[in-house]
């Protein structure tokens, strides 16, 4: 959604005219009409002012698609979880493997000492 229709939607919502906003921001209605109108926009200090305001974060203040990004590092976190989980198991298994094969070798060469009168 663009800037200035954000802006009206959540004016509206929050019961605010432009001039209660304008005085919130120490700026003139005037400016609050520009933003909304999309002539002007507020500089980074009024934008998180008005981020507070309204409660919000600045990339949903400027429309930006946050829900997306964090299902998108989310989905790649359980991805890389899931690869780092078989990593884990394969590990784990080649260490039982290793160990097996080791008792086994350690069981065969007490077999061939005490079978040779060791």
């Amino acid at each position: 959604m663009e800037l200035g229709n954000q802006l009206v939607n959540l004016r509206k919502t929050k019961g605010l005219s432009q001039e209660e906003l304008a005085h919130q921001l120490g700026v003139t209605r005037q400016t609050i009409s520009k933003w909304e109108l999309g002539e002007t926009a507020p500089d980074i200090r009024e934008a998180k002012e008005l981020s507070k305001i309204f409660h919000i974060s600045l990339d949903e203040l400027v429309g930006n698609d946050t829900k997306n990004i964090i299902i998108e590092k989310v989905s790649n976190t359980e991805k890389l979880a899931g690869m780092l989980i078989k990593i884990i198991k394969w590990f784990g298994i080649s260490i039982l493997v290793l160990f097996s094969i080791e008792i086994v070798v350690f069981i065969i060469l007490v077999i061939i000492r005490i079978t040779h009168g060791g």
